[in-house]
Order: C-alpha cells, then structure tokens, then sequence
C-alpha cells in the first residue's frame, strides 16, 4: 500500500513539473511572438541565432529552425550530462516549438508600445517562461548544454560561457541587419530576462536563518522562544582562537521579524556575534519529495548560472 501511494505521489508529481514546463513554454513563446518578433528585439543563444535567421527565411520556420539548432546540443548532453537532463531538454523544447507554432496560427498578435514598455513587459514575460521552464528541470538554449561541458573541462563558469556566446548573438544581429539599435534595446532585455528569472528559480521568499554566538545564549534562547514565538536550535561550537566551548543558537524567521530578533539579542548581550543570510526555502519532513525536487532544480540553476545558492 506504502509502495502504491509513493508510486502516485511520485507520478503526480512528475506530471506537475511537465505542467508547469508547459506553462513556461507558452510563457516564452507569448514573449517572443507577441513582444519580441515584431518590436526586432531577440534573445540570446540558439534561440536568437533562431531569430536571426528566420528574419530572411520567415518567421513561421522559426519553430522547426529552433529544434534543428538544438539537435547538436541534445546529442552533447546526451553523451555528457545524463538522459534524465536529457529527456526535460527534448520535452521542454518540443513544448516551446509547439506553442510557438500554435500563437502564429492562432493567435496572431503583435504588442506595439513604447520601447520601455516592450522592454520590460516582454523581458518579464520571458523572465518568468524560462524561469519555470530550468526550475523543473529543463532548458531551451543549446548554449546553456554548451556552457555546462565546457565548465567540466575548463573550470570556466557556464554562465561566462552563456554571456559570451548571447553577445556574440546580439554583435551578430548588429552587424547582418545593419542596425546596432535592436542589438542593444536585446542586450537590455536580456538583463531584464535574467533578474526575473533568477527570482522564479530561487524564489521570492524573504526568509532568514541567524546564527547568534553568545554567552548569554541561556537567555537569549529563551526570549526568543517566549517573546518572539520562534523555535531555534542549539549547536555546540569552539572559538577557533580562545579554544573555549560556545554554545550557538540557529534560528529561522521571517524578515519582518529580524529587526526584533536583533533588538532582543542586543538587549540582553551587547556583544553578542549575529551572522544572517538569505534562505530561499525551508522545507521539512512532511514534504521530503518537494524537497528533494527542489535540491535538483537548485543544482541545475547554479550550474547553468555559476550561482550557489545556499
């Protein structure tokens, strides 16, 4: 029964993350077709190169030209990376071809507005699409494929990699059509895209964890659990230099509730160490495979970006 249950929650959860793939494949092909295409802006990577060339081959072949491109850099993963990366590759582009080809089809729109407007509007929407698309575990720029090989072997960060070759793109665009302006409103884009993004991969959470080194630690532990309502947790630690046994308290709170925190701690010990960081989930036991996924798509997001994320 145990192995029945594991096996739904498991297959359930494997269709939630091709879902929200779905969605962030739609997200971006809206971005590119609606925003992009007819404002002359383009992203980075095969996508872009994608764009370029379909600016004299016609904008309806941009969905097969984007799986071609990428076919080189699927087999690259294939033979490097691992099947499973693999197989949310093939599923996440084959999702983002289609909808592309669907909104040329059936919904042919066009967003014409002021160059700020399309900037951000647009890098927003893509931000989001792409974000969704690496935070369950896929990709739809062969660059990325290139940048993670490349990093195996030189020890150059993926995300130098991606920078590179996405100015490479935009120099490109720049020099065939003759007009530096879309290279650099595409350049700007791209900054936009990336901030949003890197908010959807780690999450918009303002959670912190505070280690606190004190010898008042008795009194300090207990106004935090009775004054603030807050659990904590007591490690045993040794200064590096005095060699005297310390004990440290660890806690997690929300950030409305740091400046409180930090105002009792100084209350009740005036040199009290504080040392706070940024956490971008907290998960516990009861929802041990979300963790789990979230571990992975962490892992995939630094190694596409050269990020750590802790």
């Amino acid at each position: 029964m145990a192995t029945s249950i594991t096996h739904t929650e498991s297959f359930t959860a494997q269709m939630m993350y091709y879902f929200w793939t779905l969605i962030g494949a739609f997200l971006a092909a809206v971005a590119l077709d609606i925003f992009f295409i007819p404002n002359n802006l383009f992203d980075g990577g095969t996508v872009g190169i994608a764009m370029i060339i379909s600016k004299f081959l016609g904008k309806q072949l941009l969905p097969i030209l984007l799986i071609c491109l990428n076919i080189p850099f699927i087999i690259m993963a294939w033979r490097n990376i691992g099947k499973a990366f693999v197989t949310h590759l093939v599923i996440a582009n084959i999702f983002f071809a289609v909808s592309l080809a669907l909104i040329q089809t059936y919904f042919p729109y066009t967003f014409k507005g002021d160059t700020i407007e399309v900037v951000v509007v647009g890098g927003v929407i893509l931000g989001i699409g792409l974000g969704l698309i690496i935070r369950n575990g896929g990709c739809i720029d062969g660059t990325e494929i290139l940048g993670i090989i490349i990093h195996k072997r030189t020890g150059i960060t993926v995300g130098q990699v991606v920078m590179a070759c996405n100015i490479l793109v935009f120099a490109a665009a720049g020099i065939i059509l003759k007009d530096w302006h879309p290279a650099l409103l595409s350049m700007i884009t791209y900054f936009v895209v990336m901030k949003t993004m890197d908010g959807v991969i780690v999450g918009l959470d303002e959670t912190k964890s505070v280690l606190i080194v004190s010898t008042q630690s008795k009194a300090i532990s207990q106004a935090i659990m009775h004054e603030l309502g807050l659990g904590l947790t007591i490690m045993y630690g040794r200064g590096g230099f005095s060699g005297v046994e310390k004990e440290i308290i660890y806690v997690i709170c929300e950030r409305l509730q740091l400046a409180d925190m930090k105002a009792l701690v100084m209350r009740i010990d005036p040199n009290a160490f504080m040392a706070i960081e940024n956490l971008h989930e907290v998960a516990t036991g009861s929802a041990e495979q979300k963790w789990q996924h979230a571990t992975k798509m962490k892992k995939i997001s630094s190694t596409l970006f050269g990020k750590k994320h802790y």
